[in-house]
């Protein structure tokens, strides 16, 4: 029952595990790209932005693709290069 249990849990765990925090380079905040700067790249690429956060030493968008595919991005607070994403 225990290991039942367990590989339940495992399972249900593993979706919110799958997109967890973006290992993106650190860069001394004086050089990272304003939020406006960086708004403004992402929807010059036809995407819609529904919330924008700092979450660690990446920037994180949630919205939609230009095609209304639901997105969530991590990109390089510097670059702006995206470092991991996932497209539904």
């Amino acid at each position: 029952m225990l290991k039942k249990t367990l590989l339940l849990s495992a399972a249900l765990l593993a979706p919110s595990l799958a997109l967890a925090d973006a290992d993106c380079t650190a860069h001394p905040k004086a050089e990272w790209k304003s939020e406006a700067e960086a708004r403004a790249h992402w929807e010059a690429q036809g995407y819609t932005i529904s919330k924008f956060k700092v979450s660690g030493d990446c920037y994180e968008i949630y919205g939609y693709t230009a095609d209304k595919k639901k997105a969530e991005i991590y990109f390089d607070t510097k670059t702006l290069e995206v470092v991991k994403s996932e497209i539904e």
